[in-house]
C-alpha cells in the first residue's frame, strides 16, 4: 500500500521531473529560434595572395541562453589550440562582408596568410547556415534590427505561453492528488478565505479542506430543532459528526459562531470540538453548515430528562461545565495567546454532555471577545439577545454595563447558577442511611413563568418579586448538595459584584469530596 510519506516522494520527484522536462523544452525551443543569431569575426585585405586562415568565433546571441559564447569551427576538420581553421578562398569574402551589413557584432582575431595550394578543395560546400544567412541582395542594419526585435519577443509570448499553461497543468494535478472532489453541477461552495489551518497542535484548527466538506457528509437523522436553524448526525469520511444547518434569516448566527471556533487557543476537553464550516447551494437555495463532533447523549437538557445522579455523576457534570465555561473567561497572554470571551446564552440546551459523561460548551453565536491589552469588545454583527429565561436580572432591568466585559462575565455566572440548580434537581439525595429519589426535571423558574416566557414575564418575576428557582429542603442533610446550594445561591445573586467567577466555582468543586475517579487540578 501506498503511505503518505511514499506518496508526498512520489509527487515530488515528479514535480522535479516536470521541471526539468520544461527546461529541456525551453532549451531545445531556444536552440531552435537561435540558428541565425551568429557571430563572424574575420578581416578582409590583410592577405597578400587573396587567401588566409581565419578564427571565426561563432556565438548564440539568444537573449535567454545561458552558455554565453561558444568557439566553433565552420569547416568539418578539426581546428587547432587556437582555433585556426581551414582557409577560404576569395570567393567567401562577399558572403563574410555581406554579413558584416546585418549588424552583428564582430571580434577580429589574428589573421595568418598561407599559400595557394593551401586553398579550399573545389566542391566543398559552406555550412547550411552560412547558405541561409547569405541573402539575395545586401540587408541593412535597421532591418536586422527589426527582425531581431521581432524574433525576441515571438520566442517571448512563446515561452510565456508554454509556462503558463503547464503552470496550470501543475495546479490542477496538485488539486486533485489531495482527493478533493469535484462539485456537483449547479452547486457552489463560496466559502474562502474565512477558516485559516493550522498545524494541528492544539493551538489552531484542524488541516481539512473545508471549502469541500459539505459535499463529503452524508446526512443521516435529525436530532433537533433551535431558533437558529435545524441539527442532524451526519457521517464524514467512516466517522459521525453533528451537522448544525443554519437558516438564512440567522448567517450572522453562523459566521460569528465559526468565527469564535477559530479562535486561537480555544480547544478545550470541555468546549464543543469544531471542524469546519462550510456553505453549500444550488442556486435557489443556501445552507449555512457547522460541522461539529458528534455526542449521541445529547444536550444536558436532554440528558437530565433521561438520566438521575449519583453524587459522583453530578459533580462530574457540574465541574467539567465549570472547567470548560472557566476556560472561555480567562484569557491566555503570549505570542499567541486567546482573548477572554462571554458566551452570553449559558443554558442546559447549549451544554453537551459527552460519552464519559462530562460537559461541553457549545453554541457561541452570541459569544463576545476582550483583549485586555487593547481593551476593545468585539461583539460581531450579530444583534440578537440571549434566552429570556435565563437572563441575569441587571439585563432585564437594562442596568447593564454592555462596555464592560466584567459585566458579561457575571451574567454568564447568573445563567450558570440555574444550569447548576437543574443539575442538581436530579441528583439522589442522601441523608445518612436513607435515600431521597431525584426530583423530577424542571426548568428554572417552572412555577411561576410560562413555557415561553416573554421578557416582561421575566422582568417581574427575576426584578420585581425577587424569585429564584426553589431550593428542596432536603439538600440540607446531604453534605454534598448543602455545598453545591451555597455555589448556586452565590452565583445567582442580584447584584453581580457579589457572585462567583468561573475558576472560583472550578476550585470549589475540586474540594467537595473529590471521588478516586475525578482528576483533581
Amino acid at each position: 500500500m501506498l503511505t503518505a510519506g511514499t506518496a508526498a516522494t512520489a509527487v515530488a520527484a515528479g514535480g522535479a521531473a516536470a521541471d526539468t522536462a520544461a527546461v529541456v523544452l525551453l532549451l531545445m525551443l531556444l536552440g531552435f529560434l537561435q540558428e541565425d543569431y551568429v557571430i563572424f569575426c574575420y578581416s578582409a585585405g590583410l592577405c597578400d595572395d587573396n587567401t588566409f586562415n581565419a578564427r571565426m568565433d561563432i556565438g548564440f546571441k539568444s537573449f535567454a541562453y545561458p552558455f554565453g559564447q561558444l568557439n566553433v569551427p565552420l569547416w568539418p576538420q578539426k581546428a587547432t589550440a587556437h582555433k585556426k581553421l581551414a582557409s577560404l578562398s576569395p570567393s567567401y569574402l562577399e558572403l563574410i562582408s555581406c554579413l558584416s551589413y546585418i549588424g552583428l557584432t564582430c571580434n577580429l582575431t589574428t589573421i595568418n596568410c598561407v599559400t595557394r595550394h593551401h586553398q579550399c578543395a573545389p566542391g566543398r560546400r559552406r555550412p547550411s547556415f552560412l547558405r541561409k544567412l547569405l541573402p539575395g541582395t545586401t540587408p541593412t542594419s535597421d532591418l536586422a534590427s527589426t527582425l531581431k526585435v521581432t524574433k525576441s519577443f515571438c520566442c517571448m509570448t512563446v515561452i510565456m505561453a508554454v509556462m503558463a499553461l503547464w503552470s496550470q497543468y501543475r495546479h490542477r494535478d496538485d488539486g486533485s492528488s489531495i482527493g478533493i472532489p469535484f462539485l456537483k453541477d449547479g452547486s457552489q461552495s463560496t466559502l474562502s478565505d474565512l477558516i485559516d489551518a493550522s498545524s494541528g497542535s492544539g493551538s489552531g484548527l484542524p488541516l481539512l479542506v473545508q471549502r469541500t466538506i459539505a459535499k463529503q457528509i452524508q446526512l443521516v437523522q435529525s436530532v433537533g430543532k433551535g431558533r437558529y436553524g435545524e441539527v442532524w448526525q451526519g457521517r464524514w469520511r467512516g466517522e459521525k459528526v453533528a451537522v448544525k444547518i443554519f437558516f438564512t434569516t440567522d448567517e450572522h448566527s453562523w459566521f460569528r459562531e465559526t468565527e469564535i471556533y477559530q479562535t486561537v487557543l480555544l480547544r478545550h476537553e470541555n468546549i464543543l470540538g469544531f471542524i469546519a464550516a462550510d456553505i453549500k447551494g444550488t442556486g435557489s437555495w443556501t445552507q449555512m453548515l457547522l460541522i461539529t463532533d458528534y455526542h449521541h447523549l445529547g444536550s444536558l437538557y436532554d440528558f437530565l430528562h433521561q438520566h438521575s445522579l449519583n453524587h459522583v455523576d453530578m459533580l462530574k457534570l457540574v465541574l467539567s461545565a465549570a472547567c470548560g465555561l472557566s476556560h472561555l473567561h480567562t484569557e491566555i497572554f503570549g505570542t499567541k495567546g486567546k482573548p477572554a470571551i462571554a458566551h452570553r446564552d449559558i443554558k442546559s440546551k447549549n451544554i453537551l454532555v459527552k460519552r464519559n459523561w462530562e460537559c461541553c460548551i457549545a453554541d457561541f453565536g452570541l459569544a463576545v471577545k476582550y483583549t485586555s491589552e487593547s481593551n476593545e469588545l468585539d461583539f460581531g454583527s450579530n444583534p440578537k439577545v440571549g434566552t429570556r429565561r435565563y437572563m441575569a436580572p441587571e439585563v432585564l432591568n437594562e442596568t447593564i454595563n454592555m462596555t464592560c466585559f466584567e459585566s458579561l462575565k457575571m451574567g454568564d455566572m447568573y445563567s450558570f447558577g440555574l444550569v447548576l440548580w437543574e443539575i442538581c434537581r436530579r441528583c439522589v439525595v442522601e441523608s445518612g442511611e436513607k435515600l431521597y429519589l431525584a426530583d423530577e426535571y424542571q426548568l428554572p423558574y417552572y412555577d411561576c413563568v410560562p413555557n415561553d416566557p416573554s421578557f416582561e414575564d421575566m422582568h417581574e418575576a427575576v426584578c420585581v418579586k425577587g424569585i429564584r428557582p426553589d431550593i428542596p429542603t432536603t439538600w440540607v442533610a446531604d453534605e454534598v448538595l448543602k455545598s453545591m446550594s451555597k455555589i448556586i445561591t452565590e452565583c445567582w445573586h442580584s447584584n453581580p459584584a457579589a457572585r462567583l467567577t468561573a475558576l472560583r466555582v472550578k476550585k470549589t468543586l475540586y474540594k467537595i469530596n473529590v471521588p478516586q475517579d475525578i482528576p483533581a487540578i
